[in-house]
């Protein structure tokens, strides 16, 4: 016989596929009496019925619309799932008599086994906010109640059979191998650990196993700031040398996630500076992916001793360069523009026809042709036609840039309308116009002019995460530098993310940039994440993966944990167990759990908050603390940043299909995480994690 925890789990469950049985769910009212009173008010109204006859229509007309929205919105509604009806169950006991409740994904009240919705039933929050044995007390449906759990237990239902139970008594597993068919696992609940203040960059293999980010040279001070750190002491041979390399010309910097691509870009400002003061001024500017990004290593430069460098995203730079240039363009700034328009306004090809244009078409070097350029290059459809089949036959379709300048027509109409005085809401510019009109300024009437009209050139440019760059807006920013062109440009084509924009691979850029031949020096070494973690990204890479071999680290480190549940609540309890043990004894711990989603993002948040997990922040517009706990974000947000923990949520097929977008988008939400890396998901995995699957479930 099965111990006693397992043999009271199948004796409910066994009693809960019974009530199922005996009571499916119902199938309410058709809707065909109700669509076709419907019908009939629409063809009186289209008749014209007498006036006074209308007003009545209509109410009907709402009347029955009501309540076929209400029939349809009851059919929506969750229903249990028979194959797997709950994933939680706790007793309570209050005033002396004891009653189960189980947690599930829908409600269903049956008086023996009453299921309940553990995103909506207020009593789920008891089972989220107490461990068995303790007491409660909570205000639920307007009342306060007291009382114990008595039992607090997860359960594991999948085809109407019960797989696993998790109870502080211990953990039970379906084994068919076992005289009872059951077999108590050891080792306890997983758990994050060990990874406070682990980030490290060592000098030498030695240097790594003592040497922490954060700390003195006595290796004794621990930092709560999350902000990237001056790391100066822990710079290693190949990084020294690319951070003291003259000035003049390129130098591209290619390297896995965490080997220290912008730390020696950063570094590198600094050693100028020294040896050229000139440097530490508003000449130079490091341009970086995201305003997170911004944020995260704004305080490097200062603490080198560079207080003047100007740090800034393109966006708010070449918006800036815009609205000085151009004042007579509205400034409002389109939100929803189509992924097709963003593509063709980012693609290489732009520049060639833009390019084209200015060749073919003579004009006055004034800021008016510039915006009559910009019009006639986005709203001539032949003309982008002919470029794209000369350039990337395939980038877009014919129904594509078809829709893409359509779209464009109807804008740039709207916008030389105002620059007239015509003032329309319509009127908005889309952020990738910025870098087209700065490019058409530059080749139709010269250099961007700076202070004082004088030419804007800068002494030294810093591009960070150049891969997610579109090759318009470097050739922008190249344009911008003065006769000694000193560039870092600092990038890894693996963590391309940027779908509408960007380069995956470096011949390419140079291409459309017009420098073949550039050498690209290489950093090999991950000091961000572990053995383990650098390991797995690189498998998740597969055919697109630079190295045959995993990139060289430091160090080792827990084994990288997929995780599957069969709802989210369970998932939700799992996860809240374990942030608030790691809150507990590692308080500077810094953790993102990362979903693909932002719904996703905002029920996990919620769900935690529910559960009391402390520290908790949703992040939504890069607004990131840099400080110690726990950050609930989706993975686009969080590129070029890094954590102790990451947990990556619903890593599901449906969401991360075998595609190369997928495959470098969970390769950079995995190397963010320096000491730990979790994944879970409620739905069938995604086959990128087949390998990781096979070594966890031999």
């Amino acid at each position: 016989m099965p111990e006693a925890i397992v043999q009271e789990e199948l004796d409910l469950l066994d009693r809960v596929n019974r009530v199922l049985d005996e009571s499916p769910p119902a199938e309410g009212p058709s809707e065909a009496n109700l669509i076709a009173e419907l019908e009939r008010i629409r063809d009186m109204l289209r008749e014209g019925e007498k006036s006074e006859d209308h007003a009545a229509l209509l109410q009907q007309w709402d009347r029955q619309n009501a309540l076929l929205q209400q029939l349809r919105a009851s059919r929506s509604s969750p229903q249990v799932d028979p194959a797997s009806p709950y994933f939680g169950h706790m007793r309570l006991r209050e005033n002396g008599s004891e009653r189960d409740i189980l947690l599930g994904k829908a409600t269903k009240l049956h008086k023996d086994v009453p299921i309940v919705d553990w995103r909506h039933a207020p009593i789920s929050k008891i089972f989220y906010r107490y461990r068995q044995g303790e007491e409660y007390e909570e205000e639920i449906a307007g009342r306060n109640v007291a009382g114990q759990v008595v039992l607090r237990r997860t359960v594991a239902i999948r085809d109407r059979v019960l797989q696993r139970v998790e109870a502080p008594e211990g953990v039970f597993v379906r084994d068919p191998a076992s005289p009872d068919g059951w077999r108590k696992t050891t080792g306890g609940r997983p758990r994050l650990a060990g990874g406070e203040i682990s980030a490290l960059r060592a000098y030498s293999n030695k240097d790594a196993a003592t040497r922490r980010l954060g700390t003195d040279a006595r290796g004794v001070v621990m930092r709560a700031d999350k902000h990237l750190p001056d790391i100066a002491g822990l710079i290693d041979p190949k990084q020294f040398e690319l951070i003291t390399r003259p000035s003049k010309g390129f130098l591209v910097i290619r390297g896995t996630a965490g080997s220290g691509k912008t730390t020696v870009a950063l570094h590198r400002i600094a050693y100028l500076a020294y040896h050229e003061p000139s440097v530490d001024s508003a000449g130079t500017v490091v341009i970086v992916f995201s305003k997170a990004l911004r944020q995260y290593v704004s305080h490097v430069l200062p603490a080198l001793g560079v207080h003047h460098v100007q740090v800034r995203t393109f966006g708010e730079w070449a918006a800036e360069q815009v609205r000085r240039l151009f004042p007579k363009l509205p400034r409002k700034i389109c939100e929803l523009t189509p992924a097709v328009v963003q593509r063709l306004k980012l693609h290489p090809a732009l520049l060639v026809a833009a390019e084209r244009h200015i060749r073919r078409q003579p004009g006055e070097r004034t800021p008016e042709q510039v915006l009559d350029d910009w019009a006639t290059i986005l709203s001539q459809r032949s003309f982008l036609e002919q470029v794209f089949r000369d350039i990337a036959p395939t980038a877009l379709t014919e129904a594509e840039l078809q829709r893409a300048v359509a779209w464009c027509s109807e804008r740039c109409r709207a916008v030389l309308a105002w620059t007239e005085g015509e003032f329309s809401s319509a009127a908005e510019l889309d952020p990738e116009d910025d870098a087209l009109l700065l490019f058409l300024w530059q080749h139709r009437i010269g250099p961007l002019p700076g202070v004082g009209g004088r030419p804007l050139r800068y002494r030294h440019l810093v591009i960070d995460e150049v891969q997610d760059f579109a090759p318009l807006e470097v050739r922008v920013l190249l344009g911008c530098l003065d006769e000694n062109q000193s560039v870092t440009l600092a990038g890894d084509t693996q963590q391309h993310i940027v779908q509408q924009g960007g380069f995956t691979s470096w011949a390419e850029l140079f291409r459309d940039l017009g420098l073949e031949g550039t050498e690209i020096d290489t950093l090999e070494i991950s000091y961000r994440c572990s053995r383990e973690i650098a390991a797995f990204a690189s498998e998740v890479l597969g055919p697109l993966r630079e190295e045959r071999e995993p990139p060289q680290t430091t160090r080792s480190g827990p084994p990288v944990e997929y995780f599957r549940f069969t709802d989210h609540g369970a998932c939700v309890n799992f996860l809240a167990e374990a942030l608030k043990d790691l809150a507990q004894r590692e308080p500077l711990a810094s953790v993102a759990l990362l979903t693909p989603d932002p719904s996703l993002s905002a029920m996990y948040y919620e769900a935690l908050r529910n559960c009391e997990v402390p520290r908790l922040r949703r992040v939504e517009q890069q607004d990131f603390s840099f400080s110690p706990g726990i950050e609930v974000t989706e993975v686009e947000q969080v590129k070029g940043l890094e954590f102790d923990y990451v947990v990556l949520v619903e890593v599901n097929a449906a969401l991360y299909p075998d595609t190369p977008a997928a495959r470098r988008l969970l390769h950079v939400g995995a190397t963010r995480a320096i000491h730990q890396l979790w994944l879970t998901s409620v739905a069938t995995p995604s086959p990128i994690l087949e390998p990781l699957l096979a070594r966890q479930n031999p």
